[in-house]
């Protein structure tokens, strides 16, 4: 398909990396695969050059923003998935996304449900995810979808959009997609950016990927250093008279125990 892009995320030597790139290969819509690396190393050209992928490599500005704004710049194409490289993507992701986006007039993002990968398991139901879908709901509906009260209202309560799991319609992004003002909730910041903007929010409630919940990874990273706590009390106040923010920001703070590994 020549109007998809995966650009995956490489940091370092990932034990994962290899696992990401083959449930990429395997889609059943094929799609171009780049490689996007501020840290290059031989263990990521040695992956590359096994699955003959080029390597983008980031010598500009690094960081989460950074890299993810490089990520996309990687791409000519006008639908791009920043794939991380810790996570997979069922077979159908491509097909599913691409054709959710054609069928609408004018989308933003597409995204899915997913499961989250503990171990060896895929784990499809828990309470953090049952929230998430509840608070998407409306989205499912392709009329609502194109509100952009209903986007911020799903937003309002917390970040139930799954950052590896979107789709970007490039013609309709801003320049640049991603801020560095946050650490942790970098990803929910920019959905409050885009609801903003006129068009679809592109809504495929199915799970077609898997994130993965490890020690290693920065969201696991920025719960231990309580940067997510303070960032998300700084989301809810863009939606909420300080007062409200501050009490949901506290009950939305008991969701981090769900991304403990044990």
């Amino acid at each position: 398909m020549s109007n998809h892009t995966f650009v995956v995320c490489a940091y370092k030597e990932s034990e994962y990396l290899k696992e990401c790139i083959e449930s990429l290969l395997a889609q059943t819509v094929k799609s171009r695969i780049v490689i996007a690396t501020s840290t290059p190393n031989e263990h990521i050209r040695s992956i590359a050059g096994r699955y003959g992928l080029d390597v983008c490599v980031n010598y500009g500005e690094t960081g989460i923003a950074g890299d993810w704004n490089f990520a996309l710049s990687c791409a000519d194409t006008k639908y791009v998935t920043i794939a991380h490289q810790d996570d997979i993507y069922l077979k159908d992701y491509t097909k599913t996304v691409v054709h959710a986006m054609e069928s609408q007039k004018k989308p933003v993002i597409a995204f899915t449900d997913y499961c989250e990968i503990r171990g060896a398991n895929k784990v499809t139901d828990t309470k953090l995810l049952r929230i998430k879908r509840i608070m998407l709901f409306p989205l499912r509906s392709r009329l609502l979808q194109r509100s952009i009260w209903v986007r911020r209202r799903s937003l309002s309560l917390g970040s139930a959009i799954c950052c590896p799991s979107v789709c970007y319609c490039m013609p309709a992004m801003p320049s640049p997609v991603f801020y560095k003002h946050f650490r942790a909730s970098i990803d929910w910041e920019t959905w409050e950016r885009l609801s903003r903007i006129r068009g679809s929010f592109v809504y495929c409630p199915r799970v077609l990927m898997g994130h993965r919940i490890h020690e290693g990874s920065e969201t696991s990273a920025a719960i231990h250093d309580h940067v997510r706590t303070k960032e998300d009390y700084e989301m809810f106040c863009k939606f909420w008279p300080v007062p409200i923010a501050r009490l949901i920001a506290g009950q939305y703070a008991k969701s981090e125990d769900s991304n403990e590994t044990d």
